[in-house]
């Protein structure tokens, strides 16, 4: 049997009519170990003396693997296949949000405190005081996660109807983690000029902008003229929740390898959104021997001070035309490999050309740069974007606690040094006595990292001038916690 494992994201359930005699069920059972299908759960729906309804749950490999394994039980006689459900299109029926008030609206007195007329004074003190807004309604509390659907997930560009249940889940895991109430907003859009407008007519309803799955190089532009026009924090979680996420990761396998970040030898594979992002935030974290490629080859290197020079402008360091050298000349006697890239660019021997006490981040998905079965006897620590392996570098462990901590300190602001802080607070979560080979970064689920993430973003704020008020100690960063 193919080992695809008990999380599969391929799991089907198919509701299956069969003669209710001896030995049907295992025609069944023998179909999917012939196809390489896990079987799973079998439930008896309904039965009589001739027929019996069955659902029986089993794991594919994927879309294709399963559309076989249900053609080839049609096949089987005696054997009807009633309905198929996938359980990740069930989960997604009627969407994965909603809106819920906080006060019922249980009497004619609570409605007219709530709505007209009690609201219109609520609205006039806002009119007099503008900072009102923060305390009299939930913008305080609500960030707009904005995309245009042009690089949904690893896809391409989808479109925003395809963007919206990534945004979804993007809302759900702000709530869930981090107590912040986010809002999907999927434009119709890819000019940036059109997207930099809308945004800035729709800031007053929001304490923050999470801009999502906007492709390179116009995500770049686009965040930096929002940071510049408006007064409340805008990151591109693409960005600069990857980045963050994997200095984390790496301050802490530097620490289970004994070696330290500015005389490492670091390659950066995949310069788009993310790479770029990463290349920026390890300069800025103290990486002095930086190398970064792309499909043709070598096309970032040089003097450290320089690069760290042209971090806002990085893009301007290119020599796209002029390659330096390919990738595998890159890894010669490097430290640190991390892939932002694409599949399998790598074999398990590319690796040994590395230094000893190799780091290997292999972040593409689904499949990463290099076989993670191969690599992982050809490196020290190994780490993924993936949760079927250990070390898996999520991004999530970054944001929620980032706009915490930025809502908290009504920041005007995401800066450097709060990134930084952000980094550092994931890393300190793991205590260094129990940090190893193969817990370098803490789980998703973890329920220190958003309180500490969110406590240390509050304080570099407050530290570069960008909050607009002291944290407080009930500020609902403890209350998510």
């Amino acid at each position: 049997m193919v080992d695809i494992g008990p999380y599969s994201n391929y799991r089907l359930t198919a509701r299956i009519e069969l003669a209710n005699k001896p030995g049907m069920f295992a025609r069944v059972a023998a179909v999917l170990a012939e196809e390489g299908a896990n079987l799973g759960a079998v439930d008896i729906v309904s039965a009589t003396k001739t027929r019996m309804v069955r659902d029986v749950t089993f794991d594919v490999k994927n879309e294709s693997h399963g559309h076989a394994v249900l053609a080839r039980l049609k096949t089987v006689p005696d054997i009807v296949v009633l309905s198929v459900s996938d359980r990740v299109f069930l989960l997604h029926l009627g969407g994965k949000i909603r809106v819920q008030g906080t006060v019922p609206i249980t009497t004619r007195n609570v409605l007219s405190m709530v709505y007209t007329p009690g609201v219109g004074r609520v609205s006039q003190a806002i009119a007099q005081d503008k900072s009102n807004v923060y305390a009299f309604t939930s913008k305080s509390n609500s960030v707009a996660v904005v995309t245009d659907g042009s690089a949904v997930l690893g896809l391409g560009n989808l479109g925003p109807e395809a963007a919206l249940p990534v945004m979804e889940g993007k809302a759900m895991l702000f709530k869930e983690l981090a107590g912040i109430d986010a809002w999907p907003i999927c434009l119709n859009t890819n000019d940036p000029d059109e997207i930099v407008r809308i945004v800035q007519g729709i800031a007053p309803g929001f304490g923050a902008i999470n801009l999502e799955d906007i492709a390179a190089p116009r995500c770049f532009e686009i965040e930096q003229r929002l940071k510049h026009s408006m007064d409340i924090p805008v990151m591109h979680d693409d960005q600069h929740g990857t980045a963050v996420v994997i200095l984390a990761a790496l301050t802490n396998a530097l620490k289970v390898t004994g070696k330290k970040l500015p005389a490492v030898r670091v390659v950066v594979n995949g310069l788009g959104a993310a790479g770029t992002a990463c290349c920026r935030m390890l300069l800025a974290a103290g990486v002095s021997h930086l190398i970064g490629c792309d499909r043709e080859g070598i096309i970032l290197s040089g003097d450290a001070n320089r690069l760290r020079a042209k971090r806002d402008h990085l893009d301007e360091c290119y020599t796209h035309h002029q390659p330096l050298g390919t990738l595998r000349d890159a890894l010669n006697g490097a430290d640190v490999f991390i892939g932002l890239s694409v599949g399998n660019v790598l074999t398990a021997n590319d690796l040994d050309v590395m230094a000893p006490d190799r780091i290997v981040f292999a972040m593409a998905n689904p499949d990463p740069e290099v076989s993670p079965e191969l690599a992982t006897s050809h490196c020290r620590i190994f780490a993924t974007g993936r949760s079927d392996y250990p070390n898996q570098i999520n991004n999530a462990l970054a944001f929620p606690g980032i706009f915490r901590g930025a809502l908290d300190v009504r920041a005007c602001d995401i800066n450097e040094a709060m990134k930084l802080a952000t980094a550092h607070a994931i890393a300190e979560t793991i205590p260094v006595d129990l940090l190893s080979e193969d817990y370098i970064i803490p789980s998703l689920f973890d329920k220190e990292v958003v309180p500490r993430v969110a406590r240390a973003v509050a304080a570099a704020a407050c530290a570069t001038g960008v909050a607009r008020r002291r944290p407080a100690s009930h500020d609902q960063s403890s209350a998510a916690a």
